[in-house]
């Protein structure tokens, strides 16, 4: 007992003496500092100093619906498209388009643009209902068509396009904004393009909206004429979720709908969310229009993206309580931690679209994929378990 009762007390005091050394060790040296708060490095990304674009094209609009036409036209005359012409239904979403663009003729009818032969591609930003219809007037008169999300309302303009868009070879391009127009998205396809974080296995992406009702014209609370919040907004992260994996193929989890906050639209939808995979990948989307006044900007939209070699997060619209503005990207690998400010990215798209125009390429985004996230957001949409409030 008392040979017992020694061999525990030097136990005891090696054991202390052991913990007591530890404390004085770096703490890299200590589950290489599992607690530090050190912050990562900073790269602010300077501009690029860039030729102009080398092809060019003259495009044409018709609709005015939403304002992301604005941004539509910015990437078109970017990357070196000419604005010849424009066609709103509606005169009075005119005057705003023309201030900006004094120079672009006012067409008489959207025949007038489909007829002429000088123009190589027409956008628009209409009513979405009538964003299909529209594209396949246009294909239909040799021209390629850029329209913004969502592209496609159903599975009956779905299955027309794609027959039209394969018997004309025209370019059917929905412009998945969240990716192809902001600038820590097209950052973090480089990382991942170049094998930064290893093999992308899941994606999470949040996509949260500001409502303010008063700002919104009619069609925007009518699901038949705006399609639901997974059709919508769901058709940016399914196209996150593509890219970001490398997925050429995908099916739908589970999707839920609900109205738990805008009860003056009862069809109306303010949440959804949905799970999808590929064969090597899985994705959850959130998406919601419960942004909070106190918020500095319309929503926190962010996106995760998980690799077998580290992750990054995108914050691409604010960093609360953190850095100034948006475009914000964290990387973390074996190797490092870092931080980059995206501000400067170069946004490639209309460039690439231009050129694919010229070309018939596909550099910008492959008709396949561009119509594989529209299909993931639309069946998501068609099987949503709706949420009692």
């Amino acid at each position: 007992m008392q040979f017992n009762r020694r061999k525990f007390l030097r136990q005891s005091f090696a054991s202390a003496a052991g913990l007591a050394a530890t404390t004085m060790l770096p703490a890299d040296a200590f589950g290489r500092g599992l607690h530090s708060t050190n912050r990562p490095e900073t790269i602010i990304i300077p501009p690029e100093n860039r030729s102009g674009p080398k092809e060019f094209i003259r495009f044409s609009i018709i609709g005015l619906n939403h304002g992301h036409i604005y941004s539509m036209v910015e990437a078109l005359t970017g990357g070196g498209g000419e604005l010849v012409a424009v066609y709103s239904k509606e005169p009075e979403l005119l005057p705003n388009f023309t201030k900006l663009y004094p120079n672009v003729k006012v067409a008489e009818s959207e025949e007038e643009i489909l007829e002429d032969q000088s123009i190589q591609l027409v956008a628009s930003a209409s009513i979405p209902v009538d964003r299909a219809p529209l594209g396949i007037s246009v294909m239909l008169s040799g021209k390629d068509y850029m329209t913004d999300k969502p592209g496609i309302l159903t599975f009956e303009q779905f299955e027309e396009v794609k027959k039209v868009q394969k018997k004309t070879k025209r370019i059917y391009s929905i412009v998945y904004s969240e990716r192809l127009r902001n600038p820590a998205s097209v950052k973090a396809g480089e990382l991942v393009q170049a094998g930064a974080i290893g093999n992308v296995v899941q994606t999470v992406g949040l996509g949260p909206h500001r409502m303010r009702p008063g700002s919104r014209p009619y069609w925007f609370f009518e699901p038949d004429k705006a399609g639901g919040i997974l059709c919508d907004i769901g058709s940016h992260q399914c196209d996150q979720f593509l890219f970001y994996t490398g997925s050429r193929q995908a099916d739908i989890n589970f999707s839920q709908i609900g109205n738990f906050n805008t009860s003056d639209y009862p069809d109306y939808q303010d949440f959804g969310d949905m799970s999808v995979r590929s064969p090597h990948a899985t994705g959850y989307i959130r998406i919601d229009w419960y942004t909070p006044e106190g918020l500095a900007t319309w929503g926190d939209g962010r996106m995760f993206i998980l690799g077998t070699e580290g992750y990054i997060e995108m914050r691409k619209y604010i960093d609360i309580a953190g850095r100034e503005g948006g475009n914000h990207l964290f990387l973390v690998n074996q190797k490092e931690t870092k931080y980059y400010d995206c501000s400067n990215v170069y946004m490639p798209y209309g460039e690439q679209l231009v050129s694919d125009v010229v070309n018939r390429t596909e550099t910008a985004m492959t008709q396949d994929h561009c119509f594989l996230a529209t299909e993931l957001a639309l069946t998501a949409q068609k099987i949503a378990h709706t949420l009692n409030v």
